[in-house]
């Protein structure tokens, strides 16, 4: 199976990373959150990625294209043709294969998707879609598997992400119950981790402005061909600068929820 990941939009509320670096490019634990995602799927044994980009496409072709270098030791002889020699063990990312796709400037995320679409395997197979820029600790065995039970063409996993605020529970003008830091803010929302069949890449123009969450995914509602599978577990996006905080401080505390390959 084949994970399209979307790598092209500018990261604006992200602007202080964002300046020089596309969004997933900015690293959690000295890794990119593209990375961390691969990781995920790679986990459940789906290493084979197409990468939708866009905004600084160089700076990601360029980290896969010397993957190898940064990510090892090496020797490296300058002899005319700078022979290098690797060190330590082969990397866990050793069988992964990456097409790397520009598919615009400023094209949404439908169109993007649209755009890759060439890179699918001729024959047609369901395949992943999801953003560049959340993890969390979903179980794709578990949704893979519900997205073949319905038959529908498209299936969205839902999340509940924790509340940005507080709660205060009141009776009348007294506090009862003060929560800084509530588990829920709000209903199910889009959390990426699609699984898509073929048919599905009808639904989708290749118009400059075509998001995903737009014409394609409505339009796929209507027909009653969406289903979502609820993930009531961890999961976050790295929207702002706080988010990025976050994900960092659970890395280094060793409290990555979404790390769940060894």
């Amino acid at each position: 199976m084949q994970a399209i990941i979307l790598c092209g939009g500018l990261g604006t509320r992200l602007r202080e990373e964002t300046e020089f670096r596309p969004k997933p490019m900015v690293e959690i634990g000295g890794h990119p959150i593209l990375w961390h995602i691969m990781k995920i799927y790679a986990y459940y044994g789906i290493t084979e990625f197409i990468l939708c980009l866009g905004y600084k496409a160089r700076v990601i072709k360029e980290y896969f294209l010397n993957y190898k270098a940064i990510s090892s030791d090496f020797t490296i002889e300058l002899d005319g043709v700078n022979t290098v020699h690797y060190h330590g063990p082969d990397q866990p990312e050793a069988g992964w294969k990456v097409t790397l796709a520009f598919t615009g400037e400023h094209a949404g995320t439908g169109a993007r998707i649209r755009r890759a679409a060439k890179y699918l395997k001729k024959k047609p197979q369901t395949f992943a879609v999801t953003y560049g820029d959340g993890v969390g600790n979903i179980n794709l065995r578990e949704s893979l598997k519900f997205h073949k039970s319905h038959g529908k063409l498209a299936t969205v996993t839902g999340v509940r992400p924790p509340s940005r605020f507080g709660d205060i529970q009141k009776d009348g003008a007294r506090v009862v119950a003060f929560n800084e830091k509530p588990q829920s803010g709000q209903g199910l929302i889009n959390g990426g981790f699609f699984f898509f069949e073929p048919g599905f890449l009808d639904y989708i123009d290749d118009n400059e402005d075509c998001a995903l969450e737009d014409r394609p995914l409505t339009r796929c509602t209507r027909d009653g061909q969406l289903c979502v599978y609820e993930h009531t577990d961890y999961w976050q996006c790295m929207d702002t600068y706080r988010d990025m905080e976050l994900l960092e401080r659970q890395w280094a505390g060793g409290n990555a929820p979404w790390k769940i390959w060894k």
